[in-house]
């Protein structure tokens, strides 16, 4: 073991360390916790390890959130880990705690997980430039840049790009000559992802790339939102990042006399399950958090229960655009200015 060969001593040692049992001299001690501490070890992590092995139980970091993706993504994790006969243990992050990913992955550790997933995470404030934390045990990162150093560190979830991306291009196929987009919350990856697409797809098309309105998910923001774009006949296209934003703009419009979708077409983001009953039902683009889920924990496991073997691959979740009736070619006479 690592610690014992930093430290000098045999395994057994450190077992007795790790378990403050007697007959250890303060030095060898001290050697033993310096040396856990060098390497990233965590005092409880390290004394169920010598004890067992494994602990059987994965950690799951996720930002405590009623929002519809991350509470979603949450629940495929949970239905996943089942079947694997691994326990969970999940810990919640709050938006502005200050302790954020760092102390809920610190807090998993001294629960002697074998592995941890962190599920769609936002980036926290002074995190840029900040040593990453390091981490013993094999990561599996859901939707975003991992914000830890580990052994092993696996990504999954990170298709929100070519989706936002064919969202677009639906709209540029039924003939408007740009799409404006009603952005998420900026310190969200998934935002920013679904920005990214978004401006690709444009770009890619040669169309102009208009001023991004930018919400905070809810249905509210989204409303709001529509009143500034309702103001502007020029707009005849928008893709909004969720579709919270997006039924919250269709009503917007809808009270300032803009037809959905004559006048302004309108495509959402993860397909949430009252999107097909709006008026008018919603064209989105749905999220496979299962299959994400899914597939992220299968390679996970392999990694932890294999840890010399060959990672397993991922593999990207199908983009599975809904079309439904808030999207259509521009009425004629309609106003489609490009800009």
């Amino acid at each position: 073991m690592d610690v014992a060969r930093l430290a000098g001593v045999s395994q057994k040692t450190v077992s007795r360390v790790f378990n403050d049992e007697p007959y250890v001299s303060a030095d060898v001690r001290r050697r033993v916790l310096d040396a856990a501490e060098q390497l990233g070890y965590r005092r409880n992590n390290a004394a169920r390890a010598l004890a067992s092995g494994r602990t059987r139980s994965i950690g799951v970091v996720t930002l405590g959130t009623a929002l519809y993706g991350p509470a979603s993504l949450l629940m495929g994790v949970e239905r996943a880990v089942r079947d694997t006969g691994y326990a969970l243990r999940v810990v919640n992050t709050m938006e502005g705690d200050p302790a954020g990913v760092a102390g809920a992955v610190g807090s998993l550790l001294d629960q002697g997980v074998d592995g941890i997933v962190i599920s769609e995470p936002i980036e926290e404030e002074g995190a840029a430039g900040e040593t990453p934390l390091r981490v013993d045990v094999p990561v599996l990162v859901l939707g975003a840049p991992s914000p830890v150093t580990a052994p092993l560190v696996l990504t999954a979830g990170g298709g929100a790009g070519p989706m936002a991306r064919a969202a677009t291009e639906h709209l540029l196929e039924l003939g408007h000559m740009t799409v404006h987009h009603l952005a998420g919350p900026q310190r969200w990856y998934a935002a920013r992802d679904r920005l990214e697409g978004w401006r690709a797809a444009l770009t890619a098309h040669g169309r102009t790339v208009p001023p991004v309105i930018e919400g905070d998910w809810s249905a509210a923001s989204g409303y709001a939102a529509g009143r500034e774009v309702a103001r502007d006949s020029g707009v005849t296209a928008v893709f909004a990042a969720n579709d919270d934003m997006a039924i919250g703009l269709v009503r917007a419009l809808a009270e300032a006399g803009r037809r959905v979708p004559q006048d302004v077409s309108v495509v959402g983001f993860d397909d949430v399950p009252v999107a097909a009953y709006v008026t008018p039902p919603l064209t989105t683009v749905r999220q496979l958090f299962d299959t994400v889920a899914q597939e992220g924990l299968k390679r996970l496991v392999h990694a932890i229960e294999n840890p010399d073997a060959t990672p397993l691959p991922a593999a990207d979740p199908p983009v599975d655009l809904i079309v439904r009736a808030s999207s259509g070619p521009l009425a004629k006479g309609g106003r489609d200015t490009g800009h």
